[in-house]
């Protein structure tokens, strides 16, 4: 890849920003071409689209930064409303101008906006250079007035002012077009790294006291282990970082050279498995990590990590699959006993037939009414829960999912009857999101 030319900006400047945004020298290339001189009018507005961790926002801020220019950096999810996004362009303007404002001046429309945006940028510096607008996580533009979108398209007409907005998104274009039409900006897309771009850009990270080649080696054990299940560079990172001083073990002890892959290979092998199911799982502190790795805990002594079996589901959703569970393999009558206050006392021998001392979980889940599961549900959900349409869309949300099955008989007419197909390590997986310990409602358990 050549280097980065501009005929503006010195060469060391250039050769330190190419040394800072490694495998994105064509897209650098490319923006610094739109960019032009300080003094030039650029592009109105710029639209940067491509999946998460593909470099956009550390591209752009790292730009900006090295060549010292202008610009507001703001980002969208945290600026949610519109109000709160065009205050916070204007509070960072202020540090960009020689006008200082003693007051906050509040911004509710975006006529206002422009108005205050001309007096923000009235000295003399901003007059003589591209001022760049950066809005990172710009989709949630999509969900502020129509307006606004429109109008930062075309900040630079209704401002008559030398300014470029910059909009960093993970979605295409096509979904931000307004059905009404609007200013069509310069895209420009960012592509995911290959995995010969996560090797060179992970492998500038050696420790110095370790070799670059000794590094790199581990780099490509990881990316061997991990590519094929994640591709964001910032887990990788993580992921790198966590699992080093475990493959350094047999160096340290002496017991293999830097040279030995083999047994650096075998010692690592079974704590990048176990690193492999919490891939973008922060379960556990990377300081508990490691001190499970220190005591070589086996895969099914990791209750929070290899043990995670749940999906994720809604508050009541989790409930509701709980209570299908209790009808499924709790007997009926022992729903007085676990689910009724005042109960009396009874013991499981009493009313236990000879075709009950089979273990239910043996036998497999039984149907059950609609209304039984209601009741179960109402009896463990500490607040009072009311039969409206979200509950029993829920339902429906459940057995979409394969979670629940209906069994279905034309000769039933007293309404729907369910299983729940869920295992038992899964079921208490749920139950402990919620902390309910799902083995005191067990009849098998007791």
């Amino acid at each position: 890849m050549p280097n980065l030319e501009h005929p503006v900006y010195p060469a060391a400047t250039l050769l330190h920003l190419e040394s800072l945004v490694p495998c994105r020298e064509s897209q650098v290339s490319m923006l610094l071409s739109i960019f032009g001189e300080r003094q030039q009018f650029s592009f109105p507005s710029i639209f940067i689209y491509g999946h998460t961790s593909s470099g956009k926002t550390y591209v752009m801020q790292t730009l900006l930064n090295t060549l010292q220019l202008p610009h507001v950096f703001v980002n969208c999810v945290e600026y949610f409303t519109s109000r709160l996004l065009l205050e916070e362009i204007l509070i960072q303007l202020q540090s960009c101008s020689d006008t200082k404002q003693t007051s906050h001046v509040p911004c509710d429309t975006f006529n206002d906006f422009v108005r205050l945006f001309k007096q923000a940028v009235a000295s003399q510096e901003l007059k003589d250079q591209t001022l760049y607008i950066v809005l990172d996580r710009a989709e949630q533009l999509r969900e502020m007035e129509a307006n606004i979108l429109p109008a930062f398209l075309r900040l630079q007409e209704l401002t008559d002012r030398n300014v470029t907005v910059v909009l960093l998104s993970e979605i295409v274009w096509e979904l931000f077009r307004p059905n009404t039409g609007c200013f069509e900006p310069f895209t420009l897309y960012f592509p995911d790294y290959s995995i010969g771009h996560l090797q060179k850009i992970l492998s500038q990270n050696h420790p110095p006291e370790y070799s670059a080649d000794f590094y790199a080696a581990y780099i490509n054990i990881l990316l061997g282990v991990f590519y094929m299940v994640c591709r964001d560079l910032k887990e990788l990172q993580h992921l790198a970082a966590l699992n080093f001083s475990k493959y350094c073990e047999p160096v340290v002890r002496g017991e293999a050279n830097e040279r030995d892959t083999r047994k650096l290979w075998k010692n690592i092998e079974p704590h990048l498995k176990k690193a492999m199911q919490t891939v973008y799982l922060r379960e556990v502190s990377s300081s508990q990590w490691e001190r499970l790795q220190r005591d070589d805990g086996e895969p099914g002594q990791l209750k929070g990590l290899s043990a995670h079996t749940h999906v994720e589901l809604p508050y009541y959703s989790k409930f509701l699959l709980i209570a299908a569970y209790l009808a499924s393999y709790n007997p009926v009558r022992t729903d007085k006993r676990f689910f009724l206050k005042h109960h009396g006392k009874i013991r499981k021998t009493n009313f236990m037939k000879k075709h009950e001392k089979t273990s239910n979980h043996l036998l497999g889940p039984k149907p059950f009414p609609l209304d039984r599961l209601l009741a179960i549900l109402y009896s463990i959900v500490d607040n009072r829960v009311a039969p409206t349409a979200n509950i029993f869309s829920q339902i429906t949300s459940l057995v979409t999912l394969q979670l629940l099955s209906m069994v279905d008989h034309s000769d039933q007419l007293d309404g729907p009857r369910y299983k729940c197909t869920v295992s038992l390590d899964f079921i208490r997986a749920i139950a402990r999101t919620v902390n309910f310990d799902i083995i005191k409602y067990l009849y098998d358990f007791l």
